[in-house]
């Protein structure tokens, strides 16, 4: 860890460009891995650099640096924002006014007011309000969203017309697409399907009012529906379904449909033979809800006996996918016996994915089966990196070597876990991209002098985090590899690293792993880390997946700080290790965080035998689900069969990104090649691994 002192961090006596000589250094004979989503660089950094300079895109408007704000201006905003929370509309008003005074952040007040009044049905729209600020803005991202917020308004109003004529420049979001659809139905666009309606389609009130107005043109009939109804109740979303269901199902059906959702079985017993397609639906819906009976293995025998022979063979197929997915995903080992029964029914994306994880966690495995489930993905679904990489181990282990080796090469190029593992197939040695041109002066003085990010950075240092990365976002959006990483580097001037790694990731040809794989603070998370013998480029991946280094950062479930510690997990850590001077408020403190958080991590990781794949999954779900998980495999399975089949969606990206961040980290902070396969490790139950 001789190295880690001069890390590349721009605080304190680091040297963001000493850094960047000392990877260089060590890149060399390092290969290829990385991040999410991206893929390799095409070009060396040494080519980029003696290639001739690109001509920079302008910044667009007004240059705000240097623009002086009136306090009394400034202060406009702060009140008007502070209205909005109260929801004090007549202030917030009120504030309008004086706050265009603030040439930086004064258009914000004016947008929050008609974007009320857009969103309040009972009043008129303000059309010639919403003109004026759409003629005089010049917030590009502001005029965007009022666009967006005037789209569904005008729908709802009836004026097709106007919102169609938006459309090219709006922010688009669910309400905003199903808005515009209906508004194409509305003017008698014949190319507007039901396939297209229900790929928009999110629950919310436009998107329900755009599906009435589709049904009601006969345009989304009961076999469209159908398959929307399912999904929502696969995913356990109950209240989305029953509306849903109010339009495939008249009114004594929807009283059926209650009855069979409160007790399926007893609703069962009643039925005949169904003849009518709603009747055959909700027959289908109630076996599928036995599969969430405890008695799983026993009401799929009934469902076998007493009504294989009776509904259509799409119907039972799909009824034996449900009692699948509820199965793999409470780890049973009928889940690959009953997805197998399913034949080639129809499917979710997400289910068609827990087929394959049922296969892969069968014992023994059965490869072919592997591939047969891969195969009834669609091409879009097969060809994401996690179902190439297992379509590859998949012929591999049937003796197909050439075709696994055209599988993994097809992901070579991706930086993330399945691209990493691909390699490791392949017999390359992981390494780093080779880094890009450093960011020129030229590059980074463009970057500044635009207006979205100089909002952004004002939205930053009042503490609105979320409207500043929405700004941050809007205002990168668009831009080409050489200002996408002067914008990274402009963040970290800023010590915002979550834009540093973000904003970093939207490159695609120049890949720079110190923007990527940034480690702030020096050896101060070294430092914890080691005292409880603890990697630290583990603890690094962790923290780079948990805050992105957010000092402040807090979770939807109040987890808090650099390492995301709930308050009744930091105050039991903090009595544990005798930290008697802890108190609630100073979980989101540097030292404080990481001292607990450090001291928690080695905890979980001695209460998993050890195993960072295990532990990175204590961490984020808790110790015992990850004991739980393990406790039901029926052998010893590779770490990355264990890794893809953890049930919970938001552990499973965690613990793949966590330990692909950490193999990353090492590299970088060791200088040496490191196998993600030797870092997962294999998993054992626990009897297999007592003995």
């Amino acid at each position: 860890m001789a190295l880690w002192a001069q890390r590349y961090q721009k605080c304190g006596n680091f040297s963001a460009h000493r850094w960047r000589r000392a990877l260089a250094i060590i890149g060399m004979p390092l290969a290829l891995a990385g991040c999410s989503g991206a893929s390799a660089p095409a070009q060396s950094a040494q080519a980029q650099a003696q290639a001739a300079p690109a001509a920079l895109t302008p910044p667009p408007g007004p240059d705000l640096r240097g623009v002086a704000v009136p306090p009394e201006a400034r202060q406009a905003v702060i009140d008007a924002r502070a209205a909005l929370e109260q929801k004090d509309w007549a202030r917030l008003g009120e504030q309008r006014a004086a706050a265009r005074g603030d040439a930086v952040l004064g258009e914000y007040p004016a947008y929050w007011w008609l974007r009320q009044q857009l969103h309040d049905s009972t009043r008129p729209v303000p059309e010639a309000d919403i003109t004026e600020f759409l003629d005089v803005s010049t917030n590009a991202y502001l005029v965007q969203r009022l666009k967006g917020d005037w789209i569904v308004a005008a729908v709802r109003g009836g004026n097709a017309a106007t919102a169609l004529a938006m459309a090219a420049d709006a922010v688009r979001t669910p309400a905003v697409d199903c808005a515009l659809l209906q508004a194409r139905a509305m003017q008698g666009d014949a190319q507007v399907t039901a396939h297209e309606a229900l790929a928009v389609f999110r629950p919310g009130m436009t998107c329900w009012t755009m599906l009435d107005e589709l049904i009601a043109r006969q345009i989304v009939g009961f076999d469209a529906l159908v398959p929307a109804l399912r999904a929502l109740l696969e995913a356990g979303s109950t209240a989305p379904a029953r509306r849903m269901a109010a339009n495939l199902f008249d009114g004594a059906q929807m009283v059926q449909y209650t009855a069979l959702l409160k007790n399926p079985r007893k609703w069962l017993a009643a039925q005949g033979t169904p003849r009518s397609a709603a009747q055959i639906e909700l027959v289908t819906l109630a076996l599928s809800r036995l599969a969430r009976e405890k008695d799983r293995v026993a009401q799929a025998a009934w469902v076998e006996k007493q009504w294989q022979a009776r509904l259509p063979a799409a119907n039972i197929a799909w009824v034996w996918s449900q009692f699948a997915l509820v199965a793999v995903l409470n780890g049973e080992a009928e889940a690959a016996r009953w997805y197998r029964r399913s034949g080639d029914g129809p499917m979710t994306d997400y289910s068609h994915a827990w087929q394959v994880r049922a296969e892969l966690r069968a014992h023994p495995i059965d490869w072919a089966q592997v591939q047969q489930a891969i195969g009834r993905m669609s091409t879009r679904q097969a060809h994401e990196p996690v179902w190439m990489y297992w379509q590859g181990r998949a012929l591999q282990a049937q003796g197909r070597h050439e075709a696994a080796m055209q599988q993994y090469a097809a992901i070579a190029n991706d930086l993330g876990f399945y691209g990493q593992l691909a390699n490791e197939e392949l017999g390359h040695a992981p390494f780093i991209p080779a880094l890009p041109a450093p960011v020129t002066a030229a590059e980074l003085e463009n970057v500044r002098a635009r207006p979205g990010l100089q909002r952004a950075l004002a939205l930053f240092d009042l503490g609105w985090r979320p409207q500043a990365v929405r700004e941050w976002v809007h205002a990168v959006a668009g831009l080409d590899d050489r200002l996408l990483l002067a914008a990274a580097e402009l963040a970290r001037e800023e010590h915002l690293y979550d834009r540093v790694v973000n904003t970093s990731l939207l490159t695609r040809d120049e890949i720079d792993f110190t923007q990527r794989f940034i480690a702030p603070f020096e050896d101060r998370v070294a430092q914890k880390a080691q005292e409880v013998a603890l990697d630290p480029a583990w603890v690094y991946g962790l923290i780079r997946q948990e805050s992105r280094f957010i000092m402040d950062a807090r979770s939807r479930v109040g987890a808090s700080g650099l390492m995301q510690l709930m308050p009744a997990t930091a105050k039991w850590v903090a009595g544990k290790i005798g930290l008697k001077a802890f108190t609630p408020a100073s979980v989101n403190d540097f030292d404080t965080n990481t001292l607990l958080g450090t001291r928690y991590l080695r905890m979980v990781l001695d209460g998993q035998e050890g195993s960072e794949l295990l532990a990175s999954a204590g961490y984020n779900a808790g110790p015992g689900r990850s004991r739980q998980w393990r406790a039901r495999l029926a052998a010893p399975v590779e770490g990355a069969i264990f890794a893809e089949t953890i049930p919970f969606t938001e552990t499973r990206l965690y613990v793949k990104n966590v330990m692909s961040n950490a193999v990353y980290y090492g590299m970088m902070f060791s200088g040496e090649p490191q196998s993600l396969k030797d870092r997962l490790g294999e998993i054992r139950p626990p009897a297999v691994a007592s003995r």
